[in-house]
């Protein structure tokens, strides 16, 4: 009864290690997905066609052809100038804001805006991609 016993703990044994090779084993995908049942397929979205971003696409693009092609659409935009025209992250905008009208700011002003800088310039040296 032991020897029958022993197998047994044995057997049981090599089928949990074979088990774990098998988990931990890459998976290969063929590129099939699975079926989808019909109840699954979720209901369409509402969406609205005239939000004010959708609603204002394409309002400068007659400039060029009525105006002679004298006035950028950036020129026609009412916004600060270290906005204008730019496009990048917070760290560059503020950088930006700061060469531009850092002089003219505020004492507590300007100071909020050096803690934001430093704050943002440690942040992305500490966890940015080329991490």
């Amino acid at each position: 009864m032991s020897v029958l016993g022993g197998l047994l703990r044995a057997g049981a044994s090599f089928c949990q290690s074979a088990g774990t090779l098998l988990n931990s084993a890459r998976t290969i995908s063929t590129g099939t997905c699975c079926q989808i049942r019909m109840h699954a397929i979720p209901p369409l979205k509402k969406v609205d066609r005239w939000t004010e971003k959708r609603s204002m696409f394409g309002v400068y693009d007659n400039i060029g052809i009525l105006g002679d092609f004298k006035a950028h659409p950036k020129d026609l935009i009412v916004a600060p100038c270290w906005l204008k025209g730019f496009k990048g992250i917070e760290l560059l905008r503020l950088i930006r804001k700061k060469k531009m009208v850092g002089n003219r700011m505020t004492t507590l002003d300007r100071h909020n805006l050096e803690k934001r800088i430093r704050f943002l310039y440690r942040h992305f040296n500490r966890y940015g991609k080329h991490r």
